[in-house]
C-alpha cells in the first residue's frame, strides 16, 4: 500500500482513539457520589450521547456502575475499522482518477506519435509516463516486431494483469464492509448475554437498570457495524465501477490506436501477394 494511505489511516485512527480515551476517562469519572438523602441525577451523573456510544457499561447489584471491557473493545475495534475503511475510500478515490488511469493528454500525444511514424519516441513516452494507458501501450509496442496478433495479445494480457491488480485493492473494502456487521452481531449476542446473566442473578426479577446495560451494548455495537459496513460497501461499489469504466476505456483507446498497424500489415501483405 502507499505510504500516503497508512499516513491517512494512522491520522484518522489517533484522532479516533483519542476521542475514545476522552471518553473511557469521562466514563471513569461518572460514578454517582453517595448522597444522603435521594436527589435529582444530574447532568455528570448521567451517561453523556457521545459516552454511550463510545463505552460499554455494566450496572451491578448495588447500583455501581463500570466500564464493560469486551463490550468495549468490540465498539473501539469496529472504530478502528471505520478509520482504516475512510482512509482506504480516500486512498482509492484518489489513485483510481482518470488521470491516473487514462489522461487524456497522453493518450493523444502517443496518438499523433504513432500516426506520424515516430514509434521509438512513443514507446520512451509510454515507458516514462506511470498511467495504466501508458503501462499498456509500452508493453503492446514492445511487441510490434513479432506482428499484429502478438501485440494485441501483449496488450489484453496487461490490461486484465493491471486491472485485476487495482480490483484487488479495492477488494479491501468488500471484506470489511462484510466483516464489520458480524462483528457487530458478535457485540450483539454478547450484550444479549450479559442481560440474561442479569436476569439470573437478580432471580428473575431484575432491575431494568441492570438490564439496560447488556440491551446498550448488544444495540451500540450493531450500530457501530453497520456505521462502518455501510460506507466500505457503498464505496467499494462506486470505486470499483469507477475503475471498471476507465480501464476498459483505457484499454478501448490503446486498441484503436493499435489497429493502424493492423491496416498496414493488410496492405503490407496485399503488396507483396500483387508483386
Amino acid at each position: 500500500m502507499p505510504k500516503r494511505f497508512w499516513w491517512m489511516t494512522m491520522t484518522a485512527l489517533l484522532l479516533a482513539l483519542g476521542a475514545m480515551g476522552a471518553n473511557l476517562v469521562q466514563a471513569q469519572n461518572d460514578a454517582p457520589a453517595p448522597a444522603a438523602a435521594p436527589t435529582a441525577p444530574s447532568a455528570a451523573e448521567g451517561d453523556s450521547l457521545a459516552s454511550a456510544f463510545f463505552i460499554s457499561r455494566r450496572v451491578g447489584p448495588a447500583g455501581e456502575r463500570s466500564v464493560e471491557v469486551l463490550g468495549s473493545m468490540i465498539i473501539w475495534f469496529l472504530l478502528a475499522l471505520s478509520a482504516v475503511s475512510i482512509g482506504l475510500i480516500g486512498m482509492m478515490a484518489m489513485t483510481n482518477q482518470r488521470k491516473s488511469i487514462a489522461p487524456p493528454g497522453v493518450v493523444e500525444e502517443i496518438r499523433a506519435l504513432l500516426s506520424g511514424g515516430k514509434y521509438r519516441e512513443a514507446i520512451e513516452l509510454a515507458k516514462q509516463e506511470p498511467s495504466f494507458f501508458s503501462r499498456v501501450m509500452h508493453g503492446a509496442l514492445l511487441e510490434a516486431n513479432h506482428g499484429f496478433s502478438a501485440v494485441i495479445r501483449s496488450l489484453e494480457q496487461i490490461s486484465d494483469e493491471l486491472t485485476t491488480r487495482r480490483l484487488r485493492q479495492i477488494e479491501y473494502l468488500n471484506i470489511i464492509g462484510q466483516v464489520s456487521p458480524m462483528i457487530g452481531l458478535f457485540g450483539t449476542v454478547y450484550g444479549m448475554i450479559l442481560a440474561f446473566q442479569a436476569i439470573v442473578a437478580a432471580g428473575g426479577d431484575p432491575d431494568p437498570v441492570q438490564l439496560a446495560g447488556g440491551i446498550s451494548t448488544a444495540l451500540t455495537t450493531t450500530f457501530w457495524g453497520l456505521v462502518v459496513a455501510i460506507p466500505a460497501l457503498a464505496g467499494y461499489a462506486i470505486i470499483r465501477n469507477k475503475v471498471d469504466e476507465l480501464t476498459t476505456e483505457a484499454t478501448l483507446n490503446a486498441e484503436e490506436i493499435l489497429n493502424q498497424f493492423r491496416a498496414r500489415t493488410a496492405q503490407g501483405g496485399s503488396a507483396r501477394k500483387e508483386s
